[in-house]
């Protein structure tokens, strides 16, 4: 059954990208259950189970079964395009009650006993599960935040360019298998049917790192949002950067990092998180790397993006 989403020139004005800590969070409790599911997360797995024994996560696991649909207030919309945790936890937090109890009796849960205690004082349990969310954010996923960020973020840079060299036909064309483009129309194959305009309010596509294979969707009365896997998952854990030694050899260790995590394009502030160092001296060894004809810079709004020569992907292919 489809998704369909209508757009005019104004939603297509307004298609928009945005990170939503809240949405890994919630998507993480599905790997906490079904690691042979998310092989790549199993580093992430091993550091933070033993953390969580001490944590009863059952509200939270009746909510957000292995699969299907789960209560769309439990990840809200992002509505900036780099919104912080505890700003969509007020969100989860500020939910109706009356909202929380439709959406949660349309979840098919593991757990019966658990939702009734939720439906039966649903005021009490947006409360209940707001806090918990907020412990487990500490405990699981605040720590890694920074490196779960840089991932995204280089995937949006990596969208956005497509966006811009060939429009949204283009963007869409390697979204995802399950999403395709037809003149003024996304069609996004689900386990549920809608068809519907966007009216104008364009549609905000948010990338995942712990969000299942497939892509996720929320329409009205939220604003329409599409969640997708984000590119290099498998590289999320890696210790490091490996780099050739010929090539540190040549260059320096931490300058042929920085050159071998160019493999996507990455700003500034992606790499210190990912390589582990400061922005500044990222920023030296970029500006070195760019003397020397080894990288590129372009500025895409606010931020300078950076990419490898045709030299420098000849140096880091070298072996």
């Amino acid at each position: 059954m489809p998704v369909e989403w209508r757009f005019t020139p104004d939603d297509v004005a307004r298609l928009r990208f945005a990170f939503s800590p809240m949405w890994e969070l919630v998507a993480s409790l599905r790997v906490l259950r079904a690691p042979a599911r998310h092989s790549p997360h199993l580093p992430w797995l091993r550091a933070v189970q033993p953390r969580l024994r001490g944590l009863d996560l059952t509200d939270l696991f009746a909510l957000v079964p292995l699969s299907g649909y789960l209560p769309d207030f439990l990840t809200p919309p992002p509505d900036t395009p780099l919104p912080d945790f505890l700003g969509e936890l007020e969100r989860v937090r500020a939910t109706p009650p009356g909202t929380a109890y439709e959406e949660a009796a349309w979840v098919q849960t593991p757990d019966p006993a658990a939702l009734s205690r939720f439906t039966a004082d649903p005021a009490a349990g947006v409360r209940r599960v707001a806090d918990l969310l907020g412990r487990y954010w500490t405990v699981a996923l605040e720590e890694f935040w920074p490196a779960v960020r840089a991932l995204l973020e280089a995937d949006v840079m990596w969208r956005a360019r497509r966006l811009a060299a060939g429009g949204v036909r283009e963007l869409f064309a390697d979204l995802h298998p399950d999403v395709a483009w037809h003149g003024d129309r996304l069609v996004t194959a689900r386990r549920c049917a809608y068809d519907g305009d966007l009216g104008g309010d364009g549609l905000v596509l948010v990338p995942s790192a712990f969000s299942s294979p497939g892509v996720a969707v929320m329409y009205e009365p939220y604003r329409p949002m599409l969640c997708y896997p984000a590119r290099g998952v498998g590289t999320l854990w890696s210790a490091g950067v490996p780099c050739a030694p010929e090539l540190a050899a040549l260059i320096g260790r931490t300058r042929a990092q920085v050159l071998t995590a160019l493999a996507e394009p990455g700003t500034t502030t992606g790499l210190a998180r990912r390589l582990g160092l400061t922005p500044g001296a990222v920023s030296q060894h970029l500006t070195v790397l760019s003397g020397g004809g080894l990288v590129t810079r372009q500025r895409l709004g606010r931020e300078v993006l950076y990419r490898r020569t045709p030299v420098g992907d000849a140096l880091t292919a070298a072996r």
